[in-house]
């Protein structure tokens, strides 16, 4: 299970925090019950928040790393390498 981003923990905890606040100042809870009730709905809310913020965030990475489709691409490190090798090798004083 990959670690969460920093985005979804800030995200998750404002929800937490900021959502059983407002639970509990608009329902006016005063047994246990009912404020266990609303923690535990706000956490639900907190981790759902969290997992929307993290089902996001790939899309949008995966979009802005994607060349267009009639882009060139560069050739891989390791085949520049041997090339400038070769050239490197017929220019050398040491060989």
């Amino acid at each position: 299970m990959p670690r969460p981003t920093p985005a979804q923990i800030a995200y998750g905890s404002a929800t937490v925090v900021f959502s059983t606040l407002a639970m509990l100042l608009l329902s006016q809870a005063g047994s246990g019950i009912g404020v266990a009730v609303i923690a535990l709905t706000a956490l639900a809310l907190g981790l759902a928040v969290a997992a929307a913020v993290g089902m996001r965030s790939p899309r949008g990475r995966a979009a802005a790393t994607t060349p267009p489709s009639g882009a060139r691409t560069p050739a891989p490190a390791h085949a520049s390498r041997a090339a400038a090798g070769a050239v490197a090798g017929e220019h050398s004083l040491h060989g």
